[in-house]
This record gives C-alpha cells, structure tokens and sequence, in this order.
C-alpha cells in the first residue's frame, strides 16, 4: 500500500490540508486490521489523485466500504453517509470526526447536495456509494446518475472504485464480518474534461462498466480463491 509520489499541485488548485493526528491513528489501526484479519491488497492507488478535489465512486458491498474505499489512500477523505447513522449521538461524533456527512437517501437531499459541492471545491475527496443500498447478492447494480452532475458543477475527476470480497467477509444477513480476503482497487479516471463532453447516461455507464472491469480482473486473484465468486453482475436497475 506505498504511495506514490505525488505530483507538483497546478496552481489554482486549494491546497490539501495535512492529514489530523487523530484521523492519522484511525487509518493506521484500520491498515493494520485490514492486513491481518482480511489479508487485504490494494491496487491501483496511482489512478486517484494526491490533492485536489475528487469523487470517488465505488460499489456497495458492507458496512467496512466507506473504511476499506480510503484506507490506502495519503489524504484524509470524505464521506457521504446515509442520515440514520447520525441518530446515535455517540456515533454521530465519531464518524463526524472522521469527515463523514449525511444524506437521504431516495431523495432529493439539497442540504447534502451543497455539502458535497462545497467539499469538492474545496480541494477534498469526496466517496459516494451510488448504488444506495449494500449489495444483495454482490453483484454491482445500476448507479444514481447524480454523482456526475455533482462532479461535473464542481469541475473534479470521478475515479471508479471496486471493493470485492467484503460481501463474503459480512453479507447482509450476517451480525459481524468474518476475516475473509478483501480487496480493493481503483481504476482509470474519467476527466472532467470528459464529464463536460459527455451525456450524464454515458458518464454514468461508463463509471459502472469500469467498476464491473475491475470485478471481473480481480475476482480470479489467487487471494480471493476461497471465496465463491458473486453469482453475476448483473445490469442492475437505475437507482
């Protein structure tokens, strides 16, 4: 999980701010879980940019997503999280310190709409789970078209994001993960150059068809060889 070097930030761009002591320890402790309990792997961290502001776009397979999506990652994050998370006072605080953020779902959330735009611009990296809901059976369903709009107003890359093996290690109908192998990967960006020149239903599609890439790259990874593949991928429908 070495970092790349990073490259000369363009001028223009708002500076990435140094990465808090306590969100620093969090990370490590969950690096350290992440290798010895799931034998995790991370792949392609040079497809995510170092500073700037970024989306970052991934399947939903369990509750670790939002932790295993930034984990290897040399920049503090943020996080889209659905609003019932934030009921619990306790929670509210911890995940709040961690740079979450609630939305709600299944609706035109304007307030969280305005969160991420304002955190785009400001130089952050921003997760999204646009399929809304963890995965039934790990297949990658269809995408929220929203998330490219949002890249698109705030001028920022949309980078695809696989993470595969956390439906095995904690399915839906399981009370805790089990240490099954997990891993992540990103893939190629789409530019905001690119965002610009596309339709929305293109964009969209093509963020999905590189996730689905991924999957079907890394699901042969010896690592993951106990675990059964996911019954399909299947086209899903839009969320």
């Amino acid at each position: 999980m070495s970092a790349n070097q990073p490259a000369a930030r363009p001028r223009g761009r708002p500076a990435q701010p140094t990465m808090r002591p306590w969100y620093r320890f969090c990370r490590h402790v969950c690096q350290a879980l992440y290798i010895l309990l799931f034998r995790g792997r991370v792949f392609g961290t040079r497809n995510v940019p170092r500073d700037g502001g970024v989306l970052l776009v991934c399947n939903h397979q369990s509750f670790l997503d939002p932790v295993l999506a930034t984990l290897a990652l040399p920049r503090e994050c943020h996080y889209m999280a659905r609003h019932t998370l934030f009921e619990d006072p306790r929670f509210r605080r911890l995940i709040e310190s961690l740079n979450a953020f609630p939305i709600k779902r299944g609706t035109a959330d304007m307030g969280a709409i305005r969160e991420t735009l304002r955190r785009l611009k400001a130089g952050h990296l921003v997760v999204t789970f646009p399929e809304a809901t963890r995965t039934h059976d790990g297949s990658v369903s269809g995408l929220a078209p929203g998330i490219v709009l949002l890249a698109r107003r705030a001028g920022v890359p949309v980078v695809p994001g696989m993470i595969l093996g956390a439906f095995e290690s904690w399915p839906r109908h399981a009370r805790f993960p089990r240490p099954r192998p997990i891993i992540m990967a990103y893939g190629e960006p789409l530019s905001p150059a690119l965002l610009q020149e596309l339709d929305d239903d293109t964009c969209i599609r093509m963020v999905r068809e590189r996730i689905v890439a991924l999957v079907e790259r890394y699901r042969r990874h010896p690592l993951l060889a106990e675990c059964p593949p996911p019954t399909h991928i299947s086209a899903g429908r839009r969320a």
